[in-house]
């Protein structure tokens, strides 16, 4: 097994339109049902997952590659969540917070350059501060809650939820259906939606952009199993799921990566839940 290894913030910086989506919730039921979230005029497709128990962490699928940090494996069970079917794009974040990826980017103060532009590409530049406040902001004019998604919900979705099958990555073991990432030869980010979805529908849970997860990050508490929410301080949060230009490695369904909450990248986005 491999020692884990600091991942910081220097390592974290090296699809099409919205198709064959379910029928949006008329009635914004969100009981039991997938809804359409029109708050700031947005299209956000949420998709409703399931309560259940799994296994967390660096679990025999995710073969010799576990890194410390992903054990131990333990059984957590989790409450119901609604998860978004993409990544926030660059056209919800300017609806919701009002600046581009360029505005963005003269914020971030980097001399990493624009990556993609336009409407269906994620959205990134952004911190996991700004992150969360984009999650207050859809919260506060919607009337429901939410979040970024803990660890736990986040790697329940991209293993299937209670449809969960055994795989590296999220909805397939080969990793060239399902995700953008050092293995394409392209090396760029692509528009939201392209690669096939994993079991729940959920698209590029692995690759094109790195998660945030509103952890705080430290290893697991092995007794902390009932809807976890992470180490109660850290210096660093948690993203996951790897990114345009990660190895395979950084994008199985068990990585984590640890980035202040300040930082901000070309390869690192967001999806929101929302708590019923």
């Amino acid at each position: 097994m491999k020692r884990l290894r600091y991942i910081g913030t220097g390592l974290l910086l090296m699809t099409g339109l919205f198709t064959g989506c379910e029928k949006p919730n008329e009635n914004n039921d969100t009981t039991t049902k997938d809804f359409t979230e029109t708050a700031f005029g947005m299209n956000l497709e949420m998709v409703y997952v399931e309560g259940g128990t799994f296994k967390m962490g660096g679990t025999e699928d995710q073969g010799d590659e576990v890194q410390d940090n992903e054990l131990p494996v333990r059984d957590v069970r989790l409450d119901a969540f609604y998860i978004g079917r993409f990544v926030i794009t660059q056209d919800q974040w300017e609806r919701v917070m009002g600046t581009d990826v360029r505005e963005q980017w003269a914020k971030a103060e980097l001399n990493l350059g624009i990556s993609e532009e336009g409407p269906d590409f994620p959205m990134y530049y952004i911190s996991w501060q700004e992150a969360t406040a984009f999650c207050e902001k859809l919260s506060e004019a919607s009337g429901k809650k939410y979040a970024l998604p803990t660890e736990a919900q986040w790697e329940y979705a991209a293993r299937g939820g209670r449809k969960d099958v055994p795989g590296r990555f999220s909805g397939s073991d080969n990793l060239l259906e399902v995700a953008w990432s050092y293995e394409d030869t392209v090396r760029r980010l692509q528009k939201v939606g392209l690669k096939k979805p994993n079991e729940l529908g959920l698209y590029d849970m692995s690759g094109n952009v790195y998660e945030y997860c509103s952890d705080n990050y430290d290893f697991y508490n092995p007794e902390d199993t009932d809807n976890p929410t992470g180490a109660p301080a850290s210096p660093y949060r948690v993203t996951r799921g790897g990114s345009y230009i990660d190895k395979p490695l950084r994008c199985r369904v068990a990585y984590r990566g640890t980035p202040t909450p300040t930082f901000s990248a070309t390869n690192i986005g967001f999806r929101v839940v929302m708590i019923p």
